[in-house]
């Protein structure tokens, strides 16, 4: 093929599934020169449907594109190649009709990637030289017209001892001119060995076990434009109980990041559950009455109705007076359950509000540590009757919790005290989960309990031995469920062999699990790099803990901001980073932002006061490192929102301001820095390493300014520039496809791309 052949390029497409990180992708090119590779075509739909089986996938991908032009697009379709070769079977059909195409080496490759940077002046295809490269023949697509490619192949995915991963790299979708209107990504999984842990670090996708040798990852989106691939990864493990440690270690410099994924085995659907305890606590204040107390008290009904044969329960009501259901607790049975049934629905809300006297009545009922125990806490309120000091509350409830229960708090509207629930939660191993005033309290106790339905390893205690392990994540540790998974995340100073030992209960019995792993040296372990990540978003959100419950701490907001600059982690504290005015290793200023700006937590109750709470634990237990721009959402407040708070803070400076700002849902950024230029604009995630724009270029945030200083200054495009590029693999030149200045640290030298003199 000539080069001459590529005089303008339509855009890159991804089009593919992989075993790696970044390997196979697709992209048509059009014969019209000076056509941005991105934007100039788009992504009407998006379907993908794997299906693996022992470690071969079969893969299947429709996408329908758009030609919003007004004249004809002759596109031609060229597919990279992963590095390891191990796609075969490969078919392309265009609206049914199977194209021709040929495979071409990796030199010949090069040229053409290279061909269409220099006459594009766009580097956006140099993440793929050094690969290999399949061709197809030339399509055309009218103006206005869709073309539907379909491709098809089967490819050997990456296996690391007992994980198999798959990912399908659908970040690179994001070079469409519109979002994608539909996304459906399917994988179906199927082993003759048991699968255990099923996990994606990238997406919050659905997963679902119909046995112990199968499983189905999905994911639907509408209107999205990918930011990251798709990455899955699945663990295979006989035995009632599989554990893996994944790791990685940035250099010999630093610790080591490690990631538990332990799952018990998929037990058939007439197997015998753990008998458990749950309490409900149900607040039938005054502020309750109406649409609040009828979707509460479906919602106990609904946990009625799922609790099983051995489980026991009991049902605490309160306003200024507290009620219990019975004076101990009621062993589960059909005539049980129909009673409490109709003892729930002569509920009637009105009075004051006892939280504290609630709390005691409920824990004071259970005595029996031996079995897992579970109180289910509603409010919708602050305490107005007895005990109102949040501190007290929550000291008077782990002092009554003699049997290690753990405290699950719903807080139901804006009116509660926020940092009360999470005292409570927190104090006693649960968490907090709250519900806005358009949202049903049904649909969230059926959420959250179909996590509790049938314990399998309670009271869980883990070691890793062999190293250091340190600030690990969650702090109190979770019960294991059966269809659940534990994701543990920590920190190790030591690499090499280890033991992985989780013991606990089993069906009151004492159980211990030993599970070899390795702890991975720098230089090692780099394609689960995204633990690092996973680690920071879930320190970050132990920081915010700490500071919400305790108060000012100078030395945790030096490690915040130091946390959000370098892996680009913003929080609503630190949004600031995103502003182009502000100086990115400006360290004692941008503490001093973030002290300012954490004084919003004075803000207890609210819609400010719970919306913060509610992006703290989505720190606090994200599961995804790539799911970190969910605390904007969670965030969020519509414009002209005031500040509501007991410590009378509204108006003030830092967050005060901020709220009535504009909030975008964005990867890692919590809120706008400045209203009228959206954070995606300022921050960007590429491969490890975080951009900031500054100064009308993106910079690196591991360059300091003195290493700036004396970067070597590349021209874009010259002969230089691709020599740089040709000198490394494509997982340094992702960092050199910005089509505008960048600053970047390569190997170890730093870099100052400049834009082309004659563009």
């Amino acid at each position: 093929m000539k080069a001459t052949s590529y005089r303008a390029a339509l855009g890159l497409l991804v089009l593919t599934l992989s075993a790696q990180s970044a390997s196979a992708q697709g992209f048509i090119v059009d014969h019209r020169p000076r056509v941005p590779i991105a934007g100039s075509y788009e992504i009407r739909e998006v379907t993908l449907d794997a299906r693996v089986r022992d470690q071969v996938a079969d893969v299947r991908v429709s996408q329908t594109f758009h030609n919003p032009g007004s004249v004809v697009l002759n596109a031609e379709y060229l597919f990279p190649i992963p590095d390891d070769g191990a796609i075969q079977n490969f078919v392309l059909m265009v609206d049914g009709k199977e194209l021709p195409g040929r495979l071409l080496p990796k030199d010949e490759a090069r040229r053409i990637y290279e061909e269409i940077v220099r006459i594009k002046r766009d580097p956006a295809l140099l993440e793929y030289m050094g690969r290999g490269l399949f061709r197809t023949s030339v399509f055309p697509i009218p103006p206005g017209a869709d073309r539907k490619v379909t491709l098809r192949y089967t490819q050997l995915c990456r296996r690391d001892r007992d994980v198999v991963e798959f990912s399908y790299p659908l970040g690179t979708q994001k070079f469409t001119a519109k979002p994608i209107q539909h996304l459906a990504l399917t994988a179906h999984i199927s082993s003759t060995r048991a699968i255990k842990s099923v996990y994606s670090p990238t997406h919050d996708a659905t997963i679902e076990r119909t046995g112990d040798r199968e499983a189905t990852l999905k994911l639907e989106r509408r209107d999205v434009v990918p930011s990251e691939d798709f990455r899955a990864v699945y663990t295979l493990a006989e035995g009632a109980l599989g554990a893996t440690v994944l790791s990685y270690r940035p250099s010999d410099s630093e610790d080591g990041f490690f990631l538990v994924l332990a799952s018990p085995e998929v037990k058939a659907p007439d197997a015998k559950p753990a008998p458990k305890t749950v309490v409900f606590v149900l607040d039938r204040s005054g502020s309750m009455s109406g649409k609040k107390i009828e979707q509460a008290k479906k919602a106990i009904q609904f946990v009625l109705n799922n609790l099983r044969e051995g489980d026991t329960f009991n049902i605490v009501v309160y306003d200024d007076q507290v009620e219990t259901y019975k004076p101990e607790l009621e062993r589960y049975s059909a005539e049980t359950r129909a009673q409490a049934s109709r003892w729930v629905e002569n509920i009637q809300a009105g009075g004051s509000t006892n939280i504290d006297g609630a709390l005691k009545a409920a824990l004071g009922v259970l005595s029996d540590a031996s079995r897992p125990n579970y109180v289910l806490f509603m409010t919708d309120g602050l305490p107005t009757v007895g005990e109102q000091r949040e501190t007290a509350i929550a000291a008077n409830a782990h002092a009554a919790n003699q049997v290690h229960a753990r405290i699950f708090a719903f807080g139901v509207g804006f009116d509660v005290n926020a940092r009360l629930l999470d005292r409570l939660s927190g104090g006693n191993a649960g968490t907090s989960e709250y519900v806005k005033p358009d949202e049903d309290i049904e649909s969230h106790m059926a959420r959250f309990y179909g996590k509790l339905t049938s314990p399998a390893l309670t009271g869980l205690q883990i070691e890793l031995t062999g190293s250091d392990v340190n600030r690990t994540y969650p702090r109190d540790i979770p019960d294991l469920f059966e269809g659940g998974q534990l994701v543990w995340v920590g920190r190790y100073r030591q690499p090499g062999n280890a033991t992985l030992r989780l013991s606990g209960k089993v069906a009151g019995e004492p159980k211990t699990f030993d599970f070899p792993a390795e702890l991975a040296a720098s230089g090692a372990g780099a394609n689960y790099d995204f633990v690092e990540k996973l680690w920071v978003v879930r320190r970050i959100g132990f920081i915010i803990d700490q500071i919400d419950l305790n108060g000012e701490n100078k030395e945790l907001t030096d490690e915040l901001v130091a946390l959000s600059t370098k892996h680009g982690v913003l929080t609503p504290y630190t949004s600031f980073l995103a502003d182009e005015r502000v100086p990115l290793h400006a360290r004692r200023d941008n503490v001093r932002r973030a002290t300012e700006s954490l004084r919003e937590l004075q803000t207890l109750e609210g819609e400010v006061g719970v919306r913060q709470r509610m992006a703290k634990q989505l720190f606090l237990n994200a599961e995804q490192a790539g799911a970190i721009g969910s605390p904007a959402d969670a965030f969020a407040v519509p414009a002209g929102a005031a500040p509501r708070s007991s410590a009378g803070t509204a108006g003030r400076g830092g967050l005060g301001v901020g709220l009535g700002m504009p909030v975008t849902r964005l990867a890692g950024v919590a809120a706008e820095a400045r209203a009228d230029k959206p954070a995606a604009a300022t921050v960007r995630q590429v491969g490890s390493k975080t951009f900031y724009r500054k100064a009308d270029r993106w910079v690196d945030a591991a360059v300091t300014p003195d290493a700036e200083a004396k970067a070597l200054r590349v021209e874009q495009f010259s002969d230089a520039f691709f020599e740089l590029a040709r000198s490394q693999g494509a997982e340094l030149n992702q960092y050199l496809a910005f089509g505008e200045p960048v600053t970047v640290e390569l190997g170890g030298k730093v870099y100052r791309i400049e834009r082309a003199s004659h563009d």
